[in-house]
C-alpha cells in the first residue's frame, strides 16, 4: 500500500522541523538535531564525514570528485537555519526521506 504524500506540506513541515531544530539545538556532538542537520547536508552533497561547528559557523565535510575520491572540504555558515532549508531537494526520494524524517521525529500534518 502506497502512501500518497504531498510534495509541498511534507517541505514545509520539514522546513518547520529545521527552524525547531535549530532554536531547541543541543550543543552534544550527536544529538538528534545534530545528526538531522548532518544527514540534510550529507544529502544534498552526497557527502561524508560531515562535521558542524555551530560555535565557529563553520560546515566540514568531504565531498566526492570522482569514483570513490573526496575531498575535504570547510566553509563558513553563518545561518545555518537558512542554509539548511536551501539544500532541500523537491525530487520524490528527497520528499521521501524527509517524510520518512518527520516520522522519527513523530511531526505529524494534521490533515
Amino acid at each position: 500500500m502506497k502512501i500518497n504524500i504531498n510534495p509541498n506540506e511534507t517541505l514545509d513541515d520539514f522546513k518547520s522541523l529545521i527552524s525547531y531544530s535549530i532554536f531547541h539545538l543541543n550543543s552534544e556532538e550527536n544529538s538528534n538535531f545534530t545528526i538531522l542537520h548532518r544527514a540534510i547536508i550529507k544529502k544534498y552533497f552526497d557527502a561524508k564525514n560531515v562535521r558542524i561547528n555551530y560555535k565557529e559557523h563553520t560546515v566540514d565535510l568531504q565531498i566526492p570528485v570522482g569514483k570513490r575520491k573526496y575531498t575535504g572540504i570547510t566553509f563558513e555558515c553563518q545561518d545555518l537555519e537558512r542554509f539548511l532549508k536551501s539544500c532541500l531537494k523537491k525530487d520524490e526520494k528527497s520528499v521521501g526521506f524527509y517524510h520518512e524524517a518527520l516520522n522519527h521525529y513523530n511531526i505529524f500534518n494534521a490533515a
